[in-house]
């Protein structure tokens, strides 16, 4: 896998400065997985280590270890004849004192248009929050023919990684 460019999309970072763009679906899931700087640096590192998505069942390829700009992803979700593949390019990231994570925008390929970003922050009262923030619109035959099943699909996967998130906080916090 090589990284390339030719985003889908022509507000591409719109998820890191924000307004999110009009005419597209926007998400917006936020959820408490912890407190204090521990749990904040286990869920910082599983979301841009990659290891959040693969746990919460996605097949991940991706040119670096860790999220950084430019980088190419691959997501992969379902099973034989059934499995959607989604190309992506890593658009941000942010690695600060109470802030980490990264946003990837899709590629030619990809079953939607648009970018999404997964993004953990440590508050001043020491809670840890994740948040995913996206905004999409159908790129495909199918995600357009899928109508509103896809919106209820991709707020569902939104609180998925979030529960799943908080399993891997508190299980880094026990020292599993």
């Amino acid at each position: 896998m090589t990284t390339r460019t030719g985003f889908t999309y022509p507000e591409v970072g719109a998820t890191r400065v924000g307004p999110l763009p009009r005419g597209y679906r926007h998400l917006h899931h936020r959820v408490a997985v912890g407190r204090g700087r521990a749990d904040f640096e286990a869920a910082g590192a599983a979301v841009t280590g990659w290891r959040l998505h693969r746990r919460a069942g996605a097949t991940m390829r991706t040119t670096a270890p860790r999220a950084e700009a430019g980088g190419a992803v691959e997501v992969s979700v379902g099973v034989g004849p059934l499995r959607l593949t989604a190309p992506c390019e890593v658009v941000w990231t942010a690695y600060e004192h109470a802030r980490t994570g990264f946003a990837y925008g899709t590629l030619t390929g990809h079953p939607e248009c648009g970018e999404e970003a997964f993004t953990v922050e440590l508050a001043d009262d020491g809670t840890v929050w994740f948040t995913v923030l996206a905004f999409s619109r159908p790129a495909a035959w199918y995600t357009r023919i899928g109508g509103p099943a896809v919106p209820v699909f991709q707020r569902g996967y939104a609180r998925w990684l979030g529960r799943t998130l908080r399993g891997m906080v508190t299980a880094a916090r026990r020292g599993a």
